[in-house]
């Protein structure tokens, strides 16, 4: 009986309680996360080129 009633419990809360955000907003969000995730690639990529260059520069001394 338990689990019936805290299956019921979590559909209320889900139908009642939760603000589901509409299609523009979730849009929005998607692109602003779709963006910010591209910004970090390129600083990443950016990092890695520089620390290449770097380990390039110093054991192409040693070599």
């Amino acid at each position: 009986m338990k689990i019936i009633n805290y299956i019921k419990e979590a559909y209320l809360e889900l139908v009642q309680k939760v603000s589901w955000p509409t299609r523009t907003e979730l849009t929005n969000s998607a692109v602003v996360v779709l963006v910010a995730s591209i910004i970090l690639a390129l600083i990443v990529w950016l990092m890695d080129l520089g620390f290449e260059n770097i380990m390039k520069f110093i054991y192409g001394q040693l070599s």
